[in-house]
């Protein structure tokens, strides 16, 4: 019962920890369905540590009855700040797309106004019966939007396990931003007087700056009878001791837990624990090591229609396999090389149908010798990485996008 209790209360940190790369897939990267997606991509040139560099965002032309709803920063501009001793600015941004009807998205992009701060971006939606509550936080804080180590601590279904199956996310982006189009036949339902949050995580171990980030939504024709899209999370811990012939403060695990909760909060904390509870590890004796798994059970029938995977800049690899009840297993997502500027998911060609009592599992491998060699992360004390907020932090996220048949 103890155990039970502490999970419950852990998942609605690991929600709030897991801002990552959603599933809003681009088109152009859709795999066969049952081969390994991203399976064969090159690594770009930017992999471990570089960022793209900035130009001009890609977009498709609108499909009949189409819309674009154009949302651009509050004010302007804003200029990211770290708490005092950081290096991360998470901030959320309460933006009001004026939708007076139901509606769908199919499709969403992100135009980075300063690729060099952008460290990821994520966009949440906002239901009416949480605007009162999303407002109020706005309000609180004097700067632009409010601080948000973590996800926007809206009320919702966080609560529970059942959060974990249902993410309140529309899409996600790595630095370079893009454009992100949904599964052929699905969409992002937006009822009348939806609002977005905008959560623009801000690396400043690149320099200071303003930034401009704008968000366009691609409103379908109306009466488009599209499928809603849900995500379901798939969070593993992140357990990587210093490399041999590292010494240091933070090379304790202890010392370095400590460290992520005095940046980010006590709910840092709480997000290392929980994923040891969540993926039947020790709290007191975790297994470290580069290579972490976690998988969880099934517990509805659902269509998978896209797979993701999120890392930081010590990613090395991350897959994504189904197992199914009578043993046989799939890899839905196989990414050999991590580029930490590709984050993109990848459609599946057709929906793999799951049920209840298969297993779905992600995998990450990390390497700890890459904080010697990045530029970003050089001249930065070894440390006991763990799952954490911050770009020098790691996380392990697998992302499932899937509908209800």
């Amino acid at each position: 019962m103890a155990r039970a209790a502490a999970v419950v209360l852990a998942v609605g940190s690991l929600l709030a920890g897991c801002t990552s790369a959603t599933p809003g897939p681009s088109s152009s990267q859709a795999g066969r369905a049952g081969a390994p997606a991203g399976a064969g991509s090159s690594p770009s040139a930017s992999s471990h540590g570089g960022h793209a560099a900035a130009g001009a965002v890609t977009v498709a032309a609108l499909q009949p009855g189409e819309r674009w709803i154009t949302l651009p920063m509050p004010g302007g501009t804003y200029r990211p700040q770290a708490e005092a001793g950081g290096t991360d600015d998470y901030r959320c941004l309460l933006l009001d797309p004026k939708i007076t009807r139901d509606a769908f998205l199919s499709g969403v992009v992100l135009e980075p106004g300063n690729p060099n701060l952008v460290h990821h971006a994520i966009l949440y939606r906002v239901d009416p019966e949480q605007t009162a509550a999303a407002r109020a936080k706005d309000a609180a804080d004097p700067r632009l939007g409010w601080s948000c180590f973590g996800g926007p601590g809206l009320p919702g279904n966080d609560t529970d396990l059942g959060g974990l199956n249902s993410a309140p996310w529309v899409a996600a982006w790595a630095t370079s931003g893009g454009e992100q189009r949904f599964a052929a036949g699905t969409g992002q339902r937006m009822r009348a007087g939806t609002r977005v949050i905008l959560q623009m995580h801000y690396n400043l171990l690149n320099g200071g700056g303003a930034d401009d980030t704008t968000v366009k939504l691609r409103v379908a024709a109306p009466g488009a009878k599209l499928q809603p899209l849900q995500t379901m999370l798939l969070p593993a811990p992140v357990e990587l001791p210093c490399p041999s012939g590292e010494t240091g403060p933070l090379c304790d695990r202890n010392a370095s837990v400590a460290d992520v909760m005095r940046r980010f909060g006590t709910n840092s904390g709480r997000v290392v624990a929980g994923l040891q509870l969540l993926c039947d590890g020790s709290f007191s004796n975790p297994r470290t090591g580069p290579t972490q798994t976690c998988g969880r059970p099934v517990t509805e029938t659902m269509q998978l229609r896209a797979v993701a995977g999120h890392m930081h800049l010590l990613g090395r690899s991350i897959r994504i396999d189904l197992t199914r009840q009578d043993g046989t297993s799939q890899r839905l997502l196989d990414i050999k090389t991590w580029d930490f500027d590709n984050q993109r998911a990848t459609v599946l060609a057709e929906p793999i149908t799951v049920h209840s009592g298969d297993r779905l599992q992600v995998s990450c491998t990390h390497d700890a010798t890459l904080r010697r060699k990045l530029p970003a992360l050089a001249k930065l004390p070894p440390r006991y990485v763990v799952w954490g907020e911050g770009s020098s932090d790691e996380m392990c996220l697998g992302l499932v996008s899937f509908t209800q048949p």
